[in-house]
């Protein structure tokens, strides 16, 4: 079987939210019409609360896109987003919700980022999704959403390293750094990864 998870449609990821990728509205009718085509679709939530430390207001003296140290892993530091209960943190208007069976929420712990749909980044607590999936029997999983070059892109490299066979949908994400990203394909189909524009 094989299922779609749609990563983090968000307000704040949308232009006009504060950490906005460029053109990531443009992506949701695509989004849309790709739900159409699987059987199981599932979406992540970027869920924080208000003090998260990946945030940079919570560091005297740091900007956004700062990187430090983080209880022992690499951080980049963001703007305040997709905080709990807010309207940033809430999926697009124009998002189709009918077809999503489950939504996984990351990074409500404070001390740790969740890029993954799948672990936050220390690998140290799981979301459900992967129990979740291999009680469908889930296969091969598609990954599409926001932001290319972090969380789909996580989320895919975990999927991976999970044993399904894994697909990002380039089409149907746009990345904070599209240079990056080019990079970041590279390794994903080093690793055994796919890269698609396409749904046959």
């Amino acid at each position: 079987m094989k299922a779609l998870i749609i990563v983090d449609i968000q307000n704040d990821f949308i232009p006009g939210g504060s950490l906005a990728v460029t053109d990531g509205d443009k992506i949701i009718s695509r989004i849309n019409e790709l739900q159409k085509k699987f059987d199981l679709v599932v979406a992540t939530q970027d869920w924080h609360p208000a003090n998260h430390k990946s945030f940079a207001s919570q560091h005297d003296g740091m900007n956004p896109f700062d990187v430090i140290d983080l209880n022992g892993l690499q951080q980049t530091l963001w703007p305040d987003h997709c905080i709990q209960s807010t309207k940033g943190a809430e999926f697009h208007k124009d998002l189709n919700t009918n077809k999503i069976e489950a939504i996984f929420r990351k990074g409500t712990n404070p001390e740790i980022d969740s890029y993954s749909g799948f672990f936050d980044n220390g690998r140290k607590k799981a979301t459900g999704l992967h129990g979740y999936l291999q009680e469908r029997k889930v296969t091969s999983v598609f990954v599409c959403g926001l932001a290319a070059d972090f969380c789909v892109y996580y989320t895919a490299l975990d999927a991976l390293s999970l044993g399904y066979e894994t697909t990002i949908l380039d089409e149907s994400t746009k990345a904070i750094d599209p240079i990056n990203f080019v990079d970041l394909k590279d390794n994903f189909r080093t690793k055994g990864g796919k890269i698609s524009s396409y749904i046959l």
